[in-house]
């Protein structure tokens, strides 16, 4: 997808604001991809998805396996995409685990689905948590990988947009300097 297609599109869907934002890596940032509002609309979620499933699609995954919450929609419409198995992980205490009956089988072919990335962590957490069962992790989709590059698993990464996000550690944030108070968007605790 080309970068400015993909930004008009997160704009005009609402998903790319600017503000002061306490990301769920602990970073803060001066925007924030509110990937819910791209996928508010079923068309845009199934447009996207398509797109990423075309990509992906060679990986030959078995299921698509998503952090809750914020993977959950993309995981499903990316799954139905694909013709696949869609399940999700939770973090109840603190680390994600799979619930609600979800299961992974010895060799099973997992793609890791995700809405935003900026340091991985998440994803890297669902990926062990895949492999901890025994399945094998093909590779990850994600909607908006804004890590600049920085996130770089073995195994390969499709992304709907590619970007590098602004980003500060709390007692670097100019915003913070400044006095703005900080928003909190994400789903994590």
């Amino acid at each position: 997808m080309p970068v400015e297609k993909a930004l008009r599109l997160l704009r005009e869907c609402g998903a790319l604001m600017s503000g002061h934002f306490l990301l769920s890596s602990g970073l803060h940032s001066p925007e924030y991809f509110q990937c819910a509002r791209l996928l508010e609309l079923p068309r845009v979620g199934e447009q996207i998805a398509e797109a990423m499933a075309e990509a992906v699609r060679v990986w030959g995954a078995h299921t698509v396996l998503s952090p809750a919450l914020g993977g959950i929609l993309i995981g499903y419409e990316l799954a139905r995409q694909l013709g696949v198995r869609n399940i999700f992980a939770e973090r109840p205490e603190g680390r994600f685990e799979l619930r609600r009956g979800f299961r992974l089988e010895e060799g099973e072919r997992v793609l890791i689905a995700e809405n935003v990335i900026t340091t991985g962590g998440s994803v890297l957490e669902v990926a062990e948590l895949a492999r901890a069962a025994g399945a094998d992790v093909v590779g990850y989709a994600v909607i908006v990988d804004r890590s600049g590059g920085r996130f770089a698993p073995p195994e390969p990464v499709a992304a709907y947009l590619r970007t590098e996000a602004i980003t500060w550690p709390p007692h670097e944030c100019p915003l913070c300097a400044k006095g703005e108070p900080v928003v909190k968007p994400g789903s994590r605790k």
